[in-house]
Formats: C-alpha cells, structure tokens, sequence
C-alpha cells in the first residue's frame, strides 16, 4: 500500500498556523475537508491507452485541470499558469509532480488534438480524453460538472468544464483545489509547501 503523500490534517495545520501573520506558512489553495475520492474509471491518454486518475497518478501530487481545446478564454489561462508554475520547480519536484488536462469535449477532442493542445503548453504534461459519460464520472468525483452546451451562431457550441486546479495525492484523493486566477507563483509555492509536508 502507498503511503499518503498528503493528508488533510497537516493542510489543516498549515492553514492553521498562519493565525500570527505568518505569512509564509499560509496555502493559497482551498483545502477540502473531507477531500474529493477520485474515480477509478479509466480514461484515455494520447498514446490511446487507458488512463485513470487514481490508478494512475503515482506521483506525490497530480495537478488535474478539466477544460478543452476551443476554450475561448479560461482554459488557455489556466493551462499557462500551469506550464509556468512546472518552469519554476527543481529537478527533484518535477520528479514527485505530474500534471494533467482532461478534456471535457472527446466529440473534437481526439488523441491527437488532446496531444498537440498540451504538448503546446508544456510537452510533459498528460493530456486526457475518453467516451463523454466515462469523463463526467470522473469529473463529478471532484465536483466537476461536463455538459455540451448549446449550439453557438457560429456553428461551433460552448462546454461546460471546471475553472479549478485539483491536486491528487498517492491516496487517490484531492485534498486541496485552487481557483482559475491562481497565480504561477502562488501555485507553485503552494505545492512546495505541500510535497516538504509529504
């Protein structure tokens, strides 16, 4: 059995310890209390394998963002903020960190857009698509909603996804989510303060 790289009681101590101003100690993220259990259901990676998020996440944390490849706005901003905060960690972090899009669009998301989408952002980064129902599963274990929207005059149609990063720790659970307008910087000194915990 792996050992728990996160747990919520030590995030709760953190939070806790910036009563003082303490600053330095304080987690940008919200820390979730219970933490979300993530599904188990595979989805599929760009090489078309099976991926799942709690089979397959053995790293101490797994950053998982759900968004598609025409997203017009949050997407895009989010993905770079989560190419940036991976340029600022060391060796030994990029080595206990994955990170994960999982689009909320498999009709125009295929491997191979899903592959180019990421490899745009940060080559490294795993990017995910599967059937619609398996992704909704998925995405509802973090409280995630995934629904095509209605047809757009263009022709093209909005998708409803997440705006919010999940960590996902080597017990298959998200204990800790931060906001859309996460900052590079706040993102990453949020993880080093989670993996120096683990």
């Amino acid at each position: 059995m792996r050992s728990r790289a996160l747990a919520a009681v030590p995030l709760l101590a953190l939070l806790a310890a910036c009563g003082g101003g303490a600053e330095s100690s304080e987690l940008t993220g919200t820390v979730l209390d219970p933490p979300f259990e993530v599904s188990s259901t595979p989805l599929v990676d760009t090489d078309g394998a099976g991926f799942s998020l709690a089979d397959d996440t053995d790293k101490d944390l797994t950053l998982v963002f759900f968004g598609y490849t025409n997203c017009p706005d949050i997407c895009g901003q989010v993905m770079a903020t989560l190419a940036g905060t991976l340029t600022r960690f060391d060796e030994e972090q990029k080595e206990s960190v994955d990170v994960v899009f999982v689009t909320t669009d498999p009709a125009r998301d295929d491997e191979a857009v899903t592959q180019d989408y990421v490899s745009a952002f940060d080559p490294s980064i795993v990017g995910l698509t599967g059937d619609l129902d398996d992704i909704v599963e998925v995405g509802q274990s973090l409280a995630v909603g995934v629904e095509k929207g209605d047809k757009l005059p263009s022709g093209g149609y909005d998708v409803t996804h997440g705006t919010r990063v999940y960590a996902i720790d080597a017990d298959d659970e998200a204990p800790i989510m931060w906001d859309h307008d996460v900052s590079q910087a706040q993102l990453a000194r949020d993880v080093t303060m989670l993996l120096d915990q683990g």
